[in-house]
This record gives C-alpha cells, structure tokens and sequence, in this order.
C-alpha cells in the first residue's frame, strides 16, 4: 500500500462522517448517518482491498465480501430511513446532549469515522496477506462472511416483517431467529468482521492487529451504542414485556431460550 494512502483513507473517512452530520442536521433523521457510515467503510475497503499485496484472488474475494456487505447493509439502512423512521438510539443520545447536540454529534460521528478506519485497517490486513490462498482457514473465513451478510438480511427482513402486523404496535419481536437472541442482527453483524482476521492472521506480527474489528465492534454493539441506548428504549416504550422477553431470550449470542412460555397468541 502506497504510503499516503492510509491517510487519504482516514481523511476520506472523516470528510464522509462530516456529511453525515451536515446531513443529520438538515433532514433530521439519524439513519442517514449509518448509511453514510456504510458506504464509506466499503468504499474504503473496496481501496484498501485493490491496493493491498496480496495475490488477486486473494484481494478479489474480500473485496467482494466488503463490497456485499456494505451495499446490504447501506441499502437496508437507507431504505428504512428513506420511509421517515428515526433511529431511537440517535434520538436519545440528543435528546440527552440538549443544547450542545450539534457539537456533541459531531464530535461523536468523527469517533466513528476512527472506528471506521479500525474496520478498513482489518481489510487491508486480510487482502494483503501473501500467504497461498486458499487455505482451510481462507474457506472458513469465506463461509463465516457469507453466513454472517446472510444471518443479518434474515434478522433485518424477520423484523421489518413484525412492523408492518398489528402486534408490533404492543408487543416484542420473538419470531424466526429473534426466538434465540434479542438482537441476532448485531450479532451476525460481529459475525461479519470476524472473517478478516481469519483471511489475515499469518506470520508477520502486524497481521494481528486485524483483531481489532471484531473486537472494537463486540465492545461498541454490546456495551456503547448498540444494545444499551435501543434496550433502554424498548423498556421505556414496551415495559414488562421487554423486561420478560430479556428473561427468556439471550442479548446477543444466539442460544436456547431460557424459558418455555408461550409466545404472544400461542395457546
């Protein structure tokens, strides 16, 4: 990779952050933000991916995978927003910062294009490896990104789907994979960057630093601004309901569920 292109990246990364933010204040509506994020994380993937060293086939199959990942996700995201809906963790994060929003959001949005960069880096990483491909463990990481793009469209639709019935107006959503945890979406989410490690872990020591996808997103999903603000949210708007559900069903690792009770309307 030429030397200057990492900060062009990182500097590409906080110019599209800084749209997102002017954008959010004009319209707004907070999921422009994501799917600003979106797009700018795969198109800086999709750079660092055709730049890396590795062999062709190589940096052509991550960069399909980023590629994928962020045209669903981005499209997914921009769709919901397009239709009027307000992310409600965004709406309590400024709704708590008061006066100082503005600032504070903005603030908030370049941490993300950091966290972006993090997320490129493991992209780079995983293209550039010059060990033989395909190893076993390139066919595992293969598997383990299609499953997880795949889990998180599955999580996405099951959900969009219990919005659009009468019960969402009351109830919580516990069909198809949301049975087995609260947010399978966020965790096939973690899932996807798991898969870079995999393409990128070899002898040079600084192939481990693509550890730090996975590991920077499970901290921000788990315990920053994934799960936290939008739990608090349902607990302020389903109440005991909510409160059940988390009872019963797992927060993020998809696993049996904790209690038998029947589902709203079953017998």
């Amino acid at each position: 990779m030429d030397a200057h292109l990492p900060v062009i990246i990182a500097i590409g990364l906080s110019l599209a952050m800084a749209g997102a933010w002017a954008i959010q204040r004009a319209t707004g509506l907070s999921g422009w933000i994501d799917t600003i994020w979106s797009f700018a994380v795969g198109l800086g993937g999709i750079i660092a991916a055709l730049f890396a060293g590795g062999s062709f086939d190589r940096r052509m199959t991550v960069l399909v995978l980023i590629s994928l990942w962020a045209l669903r996700l981005g499209s997914h995201i921009g769709s919901r927003t397009k239709g009027g809906t307000e992310d409600p963790r965004y709406a309590k994060f400024i709704e708590d910062w008061g006066d100082r929003a503005a600032t504070r959001l903005f603030v908030f949005l370049q941490i993300q294009a950091i966290v972006a960069f993090v997320l490129v880096l493991a992209v780079y990483l995983a293209a550039g490896n010059d060990a033989a491909f395909p190893r076993l463990v390139d066919v595992v990481a293969i598997i383990v990104g299609i499953v997880a793009i795949g889990g998180e469209a599955l999580s996405d639709a099951q959900l969009a789907r219990f919005r659009k019935t009468p019960q969402a107006e009351t109830e919580v959503c516990e069909v198809g994979l949301w049975r087995y945890s609260r947010h399978p979406n966020y965790f096939f989410e973690w899932l996807f960057w798991c898969c870079f490690p995999l393409f990128a872990l070899a002898q040079p020591i600084w192939s481990w630093l693509s550890l730090l996808a996975p590991l920077l997103m499970y901290w921000l999903l788990v315990h920053i601004s994934g799960i936290p603000p939008l739990e608090e949210h349902m607990l302020r708007s389903r109440g005991e309901k909510f409160r059940a559900l988390q009872r019963r069903v797992n927060a993020f690792f998809p696993g049996p569920r904790k209690s038998t009770s029947p589902l709203p309307g079953e017998p």
